[in-house]
């Protein structure tokens, strides 16, 4: 056995403090992104299915530079026409509150809004 390289065990049961999913880092990166892509725009329906699957690859490349290791990331990104009307958003997650989480962020101007949420599921 002399020589030979034993790597050490990858198996992980908890993240390590540095890497577990941090709402509140979470949240400010979707909303600058929102801001940076949402700014000054006009709703158009027929440019809506583009930007919202832009801005979710946008949105969890993001996170990924962040290094949520292990992490499962799912973004989900609803972009609706603002009408003064009220709308009603929810969503259930079977998962392990000790290391999972999400984070979310509302942008609206004149003329639109978006929901961004970003779930975060530890790969045991």
């Amino acid at each position: 056995m002399e020589g030979s390289d034993t790597g050490g065990n990858t198996y992980l049961i908890r993240p390590n403090y540095q890497h577990k999913f941090k709402p509140a880092v979470v949240k400010e990166c979707i909303r600058n992104i929102l801001r940076d892509q949402l700014s000054g725009l006009q709703y158009d329906p027929e440019e809506v299915p583009v930007m919202s699957r832009t801005l979710a690859d946008c949105i969890k490349n993001k996170l990924k530079e962040v290094g949520f290791d292990r992490y499962k990331l799912v973004v989900q990104v609803v972009i609706g026409e603002q009408r003064g009307e009220g709308v009603k958003m929810a969503a259930r997650c079977f998962w392990d509150a000790d290391t999972d989480s999400y984070a979310q962020d509302v942008f609206m101007n004149d003329s639109l809004f978006c929901v961004a949420a970003a779930f975060g599921s530890y790969y045991y």
